[in-house]
């Protein structure tokens, strides 16, 4: 009797037990949640769970081995809490993907820029030098436009395939044969420089593209592109298109003394630089002296060309003066430091902007790139074109143009050279803070 009495209470008890086990510890079984701090003081109006962040609840191990849920839950939620959280964190996944894609096609579509640039002839060397300056400093992502004449187009594929994937990552290209639209090609082509002409016909074949940057073989970007790009939101609602002058004193400029034709402002513009907004040059009606009512920018071209061909000295640049001499409301003029060029330094420094902030795009005309005219154009063309992609940009550039600048003190543009150096140590510092400071990791 004795030993019944003995196994009915042995198996009493182990009933117990495994009650207890069933009921009490299958939350210690269950497996713990990443571990995730909370911290709800800091934002108390929006919860984490409204910014798409996955809360886990956090488990804290007690003296007795047993763990609690720390945000004060009572202990017969935990399951129900556990799975919520689970299919939470996998719907704010499937959220914080989708809005991923989403704002990276957004970026996509509204960050890249466009630059357009025309080469014929023994331009490529240049043209390559003028495509890595606006790739050392740039922000955004680019859409470099190249118009080459067909024994060109490989070279330019060989010489951008060739630069490190970490630079390709931040372009990408198209190659266009020389085309006019309008008229006789021979002619268009021998206009002024090979092939200049082209930059006329940019928005006619460029149908796809909103806005556009484009530049010629002999520019250097000695800041970001990007800050170029932002004049297109100073545009007001008539302006389509935007250069800057020509010259700054009207009694040493070339237009207000010699021009035959009519020509912007008072000093004329350069072409050299010049941000258009394609969208609306392809829908403006031009005034002009030919037809009272107007015409669109493709069927102005020709006759214009052919009114004016005997009178004009500088071509393509010529034609966008007149152009823009009956249809001022249209152009938007940016400072002489946008489009620094010899004439700016030679007869004494005449850009006040370029003085005060320096150089923000070099234009190195008059071939003095190639020459010893302007050493200072040369040194500042020398550097970028030997600099190695992915050196210190101090070491490996700023210092060898500094370098560089002593030997051009003398001349009459070397002599103040922090005009040259002011804006490139800047955009430098920049980028430095960009890549480096940014990127930093706090100390923990």
């Amino acid at each position: 009797m004795r030993i019944h009495c003995k196994i009915v209470v042995i198996a009493v008890c182990f009933g117990v037990f495994l009650l207890l086990y069933f009921f009490g510890g299958n939350a210690a079984d269950d497996p713990l949640l990443k571990e995730v701090d909370v911290d709800y003081n800091s934002s108390p109006s929006s919860p984490p769970e409204q910014e798409g962040h996955n809360v886990a609840l956090k488990f804290t191990p007690t003296s007795h081995n047993e763990p609690r849920i720390r945000m004060g839950e009572p202990r017969k939620e935990r399951k129900e809490a556990t799975f919520l959280n689970r299919r939470d964190h996998v719907n704010a996944k499937r959220q914080r993907s989708d809005v991923g894609r989403g704002m990276w096609k957004r970026v996509a579509a509204e960050e890249v820029m466009h630059l357009a640039v025309v080469a014929c002839g023994n331009r490529l060397d240049e043209t390559l030098t003028m495509v890595k300056s606006a790739l050392l400093f740039s922000i955004k992502r680019i859409t470099f436009h190249i118009f080459a004449e067909d024994p060109l187009a490989s070279q330019f594929e060989k010489g951008l395939n060739e630069w490190p994937k970490a630079v390709s990552a931040k372009f990408q290209y198209k190659i266009y044969p020389i085309t006019f639209s309008v008229g006789n090609t021979e002619e268009w082509k021998k206009l002024f420089k090979p092939c200049a002409a082209q930059r006329l016909f940019l928005p006619v074949i460029l149908k796809d593209v909103d806005s556009l940057l484009y530049v010629d073989t002999d520019v250097l970007f000695l800041r970001p592109m990007d800050d170029m790009w932002a004049f297109l939101k100073a545009f007001n609602s008539t302006q389509l298109a935007a250069m800057a002058p020509e010259h700054e004193i009207p009694k040493i400029g070339w237009y207000s003394r010699f021009a035959r034709h009519p020509f912007y402002g008072v000093t004329g513009v350069n072409s050299g630089v010049m941000l258009m907004n394609l969208t609306r040059i392809r829908k403006t009606m031009f005034k002009n002296s030919m037809i009272p009512s107007g015409l669109s920018w493709e069927d102005l071209l020709h006759p214009l060309y052919q009114k004016y061909k005997n009178h004009i000295t500088w071509g393509d640049q010529d034609l966008l003066n007149i152009i823009f001499h009956y249809n001022t409301e249209c152009l938007f003029t940016f400072p002489c430091q946008w489009n620094y060029r010899p004439d700016h330094c030679m007869y004494g420094s005449n850009c006040k902007g370029a003085e005060e902030e320096g150089v923000s795009i070099l234009h190195g005309n008059r071939g003095v790139y190639h020459d010893d005219k302007q050493p200072a154009f040369k040194a500042v063309y020398d550097a970028i074109h030997d600099y190695p992609f992915e050196e210190n940009l101090f070491q490996s550039l700023f210092y060898p143009i500094q370098t560089k600048f002593l030997d051009t003190v003398n001349t009459l543009c070397g002599r103040i050279p922090q005009v040259f150096l002011k804006q490139i140590e800047k955009t430098m510092r920049k980028v430095y803070e960009q890549k480096v400071v940014r990127h930093a990791k706090p100390k923990q």
